[in-house]
């Protein structure tokens, strides 16, 4: 299927792994020119690699999305490189890396650094993008959100509240850029096999009693025997499939919606 997405611009922040990467490499494979951004340095071999692979330029830039003057540069370098940008997908994120059942187990001092990635770094980036988009009229942003952003998932309360605001946060953007014909979407993971997953298993783990722990395998084999009715893993390249679909013209009537791609986990009516 030809998504017209050949040569257009295509940037995608937590670009070096997971969920991101495989984003970043299905906006390559559909002939996209690609902006990958990380604070992981590894993202400038990455983009060389993808340039070669797909025949199409692709440039790094190292940066941390907490820092929005940081976030003003790549916007600037990618106008530099393209002279344009066409499509920002916000896939950086992370948790608190303890297991917040109950929510006072946490410390407030436990939410800053997460609403700071998940949350605020969204709002940089979008900030650092959308005059351009708004000058051309056209454009789309894509963030990754989470489904525990919709359920109130009580395993790490300052990541379920924080995916809950970046939603909201989208739904407001796709409101204030429909005059200017800019799709604002975010796509909701449900059970990945990233880093994020497996911290999320360790930190409950950690507070099991002794000959109670289990593999992480064991642990999410049983949680999605429970809870997806699908009853199988998503895959990056899941929502690698749903992203490039939601930048395409193919998707020109969608705005402001969170797309579920968690195996039927959350169903609404």
């Amino acid at each position: 299927m030809d998504l017209k997405l050949t040569d257009e611009v295509a940037v995608v922040v937590g670009a070096a792994k997971g969920i991101g990467r495989a984003i970043a490499e299905a906006f390559g494979s559909e002939g996209a020119r690609l902006a990958l951004i990380d604070r992981d340095s590894a993202v400038a071999d990455l983009a060389g690699e993808m340039s070669v692979k797909n025949g199409r330029p692709a440039h790094g830039f190292t940066g941390d999305v907490a820092e929005y003057d940081t976030m003003l540069a790549a916007s600037k370098a990618v106008h530099e490189w393209f002279g344009r940008c066409d499509h920002v997908v916000y896939a950086a994120g992370m948790g608190s890396g303890k297991f917040g059942y109950p929510f006072w187990n946490l410390q407030p001092g436990d939410w800053e650094q997460v609403l700071k990635i998940n949350l605020l770094g969204a709002v940089n980036v979008a900030h650092a993008f959308t005059p351009a988009m708004v000058a051309a009229r056209r454009g789309t942003f894509l963030f990754i959100a989470s489904i525990a952003g919709q359920i109130g998932s009580q395993t790490d309360p300052p990541y379920s509240a924080a995916k809950a605001g970046l939603i909201n946060f989208a739904q407001c953007a796709a409101k204030d850029l429909a005059l200017y014909q800019v799709r604002v979407n975010c796509l909701s993971p449900g059970m990945v096999k990233t880093e994020l997953n497996r911290s999320v298993w360790q930190a409950w783990n950690s507070r099991q009693m002794i000959g109670e722990e289990r593999s992480y395998e064991d642990w999410a084999d049983d949680k999605i025997r429970r809870t997806v009715p699908l009853a199988r893993w998503q895959d990056p390249e899941d929502m690698a499939a749903a992203a490039v679909f939601l930048a395409s013209p193919r998707a020109r009537n969608i705005t402001g919606q969170t797309f579920n791609v968690d195996g039927g986990q959350v169903m609404h009516s």
